[in-house]
């Protein structure tokens, strides 16, 4: 039986009751306040409570916030049949939870993070509090600097994610009580002063938490690392294109640099693993490139299960699906993008030819065939293992189907510390830092490219891409004109890498390229080219008459009349596809409820709405 990560199989609740009457006596084997902060074993059940909300993986059931695939979707690498996903276009009436249960891991999909919820923060600053008496009474000086440090973690973790969201947020540092209203209706600190307390906080975690609490899955300094090096490149590179704050970019910066060496160098982790076992396997524990996972077991009661690879599975509809402007972004095997490969066929887009001549992510990432089930007939079976996709078209066994899925969640893992690390050092050398170097490209991106291959994929005769050199960089013609060269295959390398994964619309929001998601350029409306007669006549049939359409390279558009299969290759158009809504720089983060403001203005006090809303 899998040992699951998080030690215990639900989320940690710890209920501190109390008698209402006074000639109760105090129970003995109920844990309330007063009794349960007295060892090092309670601190630790306490901080297993976070781990589910923060380290989600596939989330559980059929539940899927903060999970890839399901949850990780709006973004500029994906298109639907119909009209695509639109911006919120106002205030919406609340933004807290709505659920009983305030401390479910909800979730804004359209933002990639939380609901305006403060309870996770309170959670931290009582842990803090908790600690800080025990301090020299019940624990050592070791004991205390671990645990502070795991209770600022999670403090500098969840406002890292609010910041994100609604930019600035009130700033909370103990736990309020009911009387102190000033406190409790403050209205919103700017985000560099939030920031600068997370990066007090993970400057802390850095210099305090163990390196090891005995277990590899529980918190340590490493895990703790990968994020710090996600959050402070976030609010680097978000200083530098949004707020032109050179000073403050180059503070976060450093410190993501810094965190992510800190896992580098420490020898512990390794690029050992071919791509497609890093999120279809059922045992994550010897992987090394895996830093913190979380663990599936059906065999437990109750079983720990999640939904994701049932929706890998070939069968299950992806209707949010990949577009044609992620598949032109991979590189080809000569580690050029097509425009400048020498690699033969290299400007052929069908799926097949794509497998065959790009990074081998492509093909761990897509089928490679066209399927009925995917909104742009490009399907992601990235979630799966390979012996999943062998059960299409059912039925399945309940690792691939269901809710029932076992297969490990890689929750963060070395690839995106080492690109978190060369991009920060990038940005830094535009500002005065040290110029990025080879080995600096080695260490990062070439480490991600010499992964080892499955035996299906070198059956399939793919093959590793070749390394990047700085002698000489490609110069993609499709390049922003304002990202200089080196950043633009940097940010190349992060989409080939995090397909449905957390990062996109977070990484465009970043580097304020959220103009990606005007869809202005076509290739974001379109699936790979297609010749429907000798790849794909199932959808030669009368009920795909004038529905079926493709456009040529001209841009010329041809509908399926009945009669003119041979006329239709091209690249795909979903069904009556369309652009979102118009929406402007206001969308970088989101409005508060008009339910929040009203409540600060009965009490006297002003929750100041996001700019633009």
């Amino acid at each position: 039986m899998k040992k699951y990560i998080f030690i215990l199989l639900a989320v940690v609740s710890l209920v501190f009751s109390s008698c209402d009457d006074y000639l109760d006596k105090p129970s003995l084997t109920t844990m309330n306040d007063a009794n349960y902060w007295t060892n090092e074993n309670n601190l630790r059940l306490f901080a297993n409570g976070f781990y589910t909300n923060y380290f989600v993986g596939y989330n559980s059931g059929f539940t899927v916030d903060y999970a890839p695939l399901r949850g990780y979707y709006f973004a500029d690498d994906f298109a639907t049949s119909g009209k695509q996903i639109n911006f919120e276009t106002q205030a919406p009436e609340s933004r807290y939870p709505t659920t009983t249960n305030q401390e479910l891991a909800e979730w804004l999909v359209t933002y990639a993070g939380p609901t305006w919820n403060f309870s996770w923060v309170r959670k931290s600053n009582l842990f803090l509090e908790r600690i800080e008496a025990m301090k020299d009474k019940q624990i050592t000086t070791s004991v205390y600097q671990h645990w502070s440090a795991v209770a600022r973690f999670f403090r500098g973790f969840e406002y890292s994610r609010l910041v994100s969201v609604f930019g600035d947020v009130p700033y909370f540092d103990k736990v309020i009580g009911d009387s102190e209203l000033d406190l409790m209706f403050k209205d919103r600190d700017s985000r560099t002063v939030v920031m600068d307390k997370v990066y007090d906080d993970f400057a802390y975690v850095l210099d305090n938490m163990r390196l090891s609490d005995g277990n590899a899955q529980y918190l340590n300094k490493y895990i703790a690392a990968g994020f710090i090096s996600r959050f402070m490149l976030f609010e680097g590179t978000w200083q530098k294109y949004h707020l032109n704050n050179t000073e403050k970019a180059k503070k976060y910066l450093d410190l993501a640099v810094k965190a992510a060496d800190l896992v580098m160098k420490s020898g512990k982790y390794s690029f050992t693993s071919d791509f497609r076992s890093l999120f279809g396997s059922q045992d994550l524990a010897n992987n090394k490139e895996v830093i913190l996972y979380r663990a599936y077991d059906a065999a437990v009661s109750p079983a720990v299960t999640h939904a994701i690879a049932s929706y890998s599975n070939l069968y299950e509809s992806q209707s949010t699906a990949p577009n044609l402007k992620l598949a032109k972004s991979f590189v080809c095997t000569d580690g050029k993008p097509y425009k400048l490969s020498d690699v033969a066929n290299a400007d052929k887009l069908d799926i097949k030819n794509m497998v065959a001549t790009r990074d081998p992510r492509f093909e761990a990432t897509f089928w490679d065939a066209p399927k009925k089930e995917s909104g742009t007939l490009l399907y992601a079976c990235k979630f799966i293992d390979r012996e999943g996709v062998k059960q299409y078209p059912g039925p399945y066994t309940p690792m691939y189907g269901s809710s029932t899925n076992t297969n490990d969640a890689p929750v963060m893992r070395l690839a995106e510390v080492v690109l978190n690390w060369i991009e920060a050092k990038a940005e830094l050398a535009t500002m005065g830092g040290g110029a990025v170097v080879q080995a600096d490209i080695d260490a990062s991106i070439n480490a991600i490219r010499s992964r080892p291959l499955d035996a299906t994929a070198i059956a399939k005769g793919i093959k590793k891409t070749a390394a990047l050199s700085l002698a000489s960089l490609p110069d993609d013609p499709d390049r922003d004109s304002d990202v200089p060269a080196l950043i633009w295959e940097i940010r190349r390398e992060r989409r080939m890498e995090f397909v449905f994964e957390h990062t996109r619309l977070m990484d465009i929001k970043r580097w304020k390229k959220i103009d990606y998601m005007k869809n202005t350029d076509p290739d974001n409306l379109l699936g790979l080219w297609i010749n429907f007669q000798t790849e794909f006549p199932e959808f030669l049939v009368a009920s795909k008459k004038d529905k079926l359409k493709v456009k040529k390279t001209d841009g010329t558009v041809v509908t399926y009349d009945g009669t003119n299969g041979a006329d239709m290759v091209g690249y795909y158009v979903p069904e009556n596809v369309s652009n979102r809504d118009a929406f402007t720089d206001r969308v970088y983060l989101a409005p508060v409820g008009n339910t929040q403001i009203s409540e600060y203005k009965i009490k006297g006090y002003t929750l100041t709405q996001t700019p633009g809303w």
